[in-house]
This record gives structure tokens, sequence and C-alpha cells, in this order.
């Protein structure tokens, strides 16, 4: 696997926002009587984050967060000083380029939505950082 990761190149990783490795479940896990979210709650939390990025982007060509272009992350994806400590130890720390930078600042603000937050917040941040995978070029 990781042969076949450093055939890709940096540039093509960068434009992927979510780079998730997903464990195999235990058997603990498997069998556990304990409640997941249901479908209908997700599918409410996503309609309901896509409803306020098309009342967001309304009269422009933009429909949804990960369309933003850099004038509207600036003016969309407005964060603390905490947050932009953060950003700026993952940039030293990951490598981010200027467009890994804004990809997790554009998936920082759909985590926003997705728990009703009208602002940026460092656990956003946080969650959006983790999606950016350590080992490959670009980060």
């Amino acid at each position: 696997m990781e042969r076949y990761r450093g055939r890709i190149s940096g540039p093509l990783l960068d434009r992927i926002d979510l780079h998730v490795e997903v464990p195999s479940l235990t058997y603990e896990e498997m069998t556990s009587l304990r409640e997941a979210e249901g479908t209908a709650t997700v599918r409410a939390r996503v309609e309901e984050a896509r409803r306020l990025q098309r009342e967001r982007f309304r009269g422009s060509s933009v429909f949804c967060n990960a369309n933003m272009g850099a004038r509207q992350v600036r003016e969309h994806c407005r964060h603390d000083d905490s947050c932009a400590r953060l950003l700026e130890g993952a940039i030293r720390a990951l490598g981010l380029s200027a467009r890994g930078y804004a990809r997790v600042l554009k998936v920082a603000r759909t985590i926003a939505d997705l728990a009703g937050e009208s602002r940026i917040g460092l656990t956003h941040v946080a969650e959006a950082i983790q999606y950016r995978e350590r080992s490959w070029p670009g980060g």
C-alpha cells in the first residue's frame, strides 16, 4: 500500500478533502447492543447543513462549501486566534500547501454546519485537520 501511495502525486492528493482510514471492527463492536446514530437523524442533519449552505451562497455560483473560492473562504471561514494557532501548527507539522490549508478550512466550515454552529470553532478545525493524511505528500 505504501508503494502504491508513493506513486500518487502530491498535487493530486492535495485535491482530496478527506483522507480517512477505517479500521476493521472488533467482535465486541460488531455484537454490541449499543445503538448507533440512526440514518434518519444523520440525514436530517446533512439536509440542514446543505440548506444552510444554499442560503449562505444564494445569488452566487457557489452552491456548497467545497466550491468556495479564496474570497468565500476568507468571508465564510473566519476563525479565532486559537484556531489560527492550531492551523499554523498544522501547516508546519503536516506541510500543508495553500490548497491544503483552504481545504481544511472548507471542511471545518462543513463540520460546523453539521453541528449547527454559525462560527468555526477549535473543535471543527481540529477535526478537519485530522482528515488530512499525514504520510502523503501535500498533507
